[in-house]
């Protein structure tokens, strides 16, 4: 089992494309090779090949990288399930992994969502999801400083307050003040739950 990652960027056009496009390529560029395991494609489109139990967190960890940048947020739909035909790249591919991504993503832009997956169980779809729903709440309205904190948390887990308050050049007690607002607790909470389901689950 796999998961596809099919994101847009929302706002792009608000944008110049040099200041969030080399934040995704050099992320992505550090979870796999581009083309078999990732490609950007049609300017604001990006899709990556993941392990199942990383997808979450590489989605949210995406979300916090372009909400970086002002005005910006993506899109993202989830696919969990099997590769049957592998392309030379991943736009390329197929299986039910490849089209339930695709899927969640045309949903979202229906329901004016951000983020969704699909897997084979039902279940774990609405449960998931609806976990996504409450988070994105707080998550959409994450500020560009909110984003970076969340961002650095993802990106360096073992790294302390103090560690990342030098990083910032800010107080300690400023760095503690920005995860409260991002409301990271939350969203550790939440990855930890996402990695229990995907151990017991057959999906």
């Amino acid at each position: 089992m796999i998961a596809v990652i099919t994101g847009d960027i929302v706002n792009s056009q608000s944008r110049p494309a040099s200041e969030w496009i080399p934040l995704l390529r050099n992320y992505f560029s550090s979870i796999g090779k581009t083309p078999t395991d990732w490609e950007i494609y049609r300017g604001d489109e990006f899709q990556l090949r993941v392990p199942p139990e990383n997808a979450l967190e590489i989605a949210i960890r995406i979300k916090a990288m372009i909400k970086t940048v002002k005005n910006l947020d993506v899109r993202i739909g989830i696919g969990l399930g099997e590769e049957s035909f592998k392309g030379t790249g991943v736009s390329e591919s197929n299986g039910t992994a490849y089209q339930r991504s695709g899927k969640s993503l045309e949903l979202l832009k229906n329901e004016k969502n951000k983020l969704m997956i699909a897997t084979a169980d039902q279940g774990t779809n609405d449960t998931l999801n609806l976990l996504f729903k409450l988070a994105l709440d707080f998550m959409d309205d994450w500020s560009t400083v909110s984003a970076e904190i969340v961002n650095l948390a993802l990106e360096q887990p073992q790294a302390s307050q103090k560690q990342i308050a030098k990083q910032l050049n800010i107080q300690q007690s400023a760095v503690s003040q920005r995860q409260k607002r991002a409301r990271l607790d939350l969203v550790q909470e939440l990855l930890t739950y996402y990695a229990k389901r995907m151990k017991n689950k057959d999906l």
